[in-house]
């Protein structure tokens, strides 16, 4: 039998991930990034660095409990920054990292998509209505 090495092996684990099964990781992480709440983030934060506040009148309709979850998640996923400058009051801006950053070139093409065509989903979803669910 073959000995293969530690990075042999990561490769190949990479190799394995399979996102359709519920206890693959990628499963969960694809949940995580299919939050409207991460992608919002995400795609207000592509701009550049804000803090707490800024983000929270941003995105209309977060709570400050959601937005702040939301906050930990990513930071805790690698994908955002968070620098705490002291002041009165104290300072705390967010950034994407450039891991958050390579994702939100497809999270912001995403948000772009729904606001560009909205207007024929909403058209489809009228039609289908009106035809009763058959």
């Amino acid at each position: 039998m073959a000995t293969t090495t530690a990075a042999q092996r990561r490769e190949q684990a990479r190799a394995d991930y399979d996102a359709f099964l519920r206890e693959c990781p990628t499963n969960q992480l694809l949940g995580r990034l299919s939050d409207k709440w991460v992608s919002l983030v995400v795609a207000a934060l592509s701009t550049g660095p804000m803090r707490y506040s800024d983000l929270g009148r941003r995105i209309a309709g977060v709570s400050p409990k959601m937005l702040t979850q939301t906050l930990r998640a990513l930071e805790r996923d690698g994908l955002v920054s968070r620098t705490v400058t002291p002041s009165v009051p104290v300072r705390v801006d967010y950034e994407l990292t450039p891991l958050g950053a390579s994702l939100a070139a497809l999270l912001t093409a995403v948000k772009d998509w729904a606001e560009t065509h909205f207007e024929e989903v909403r058209a489809a979803r009228e039609r289908y209505d009106e035809e009763g669910a058959a």
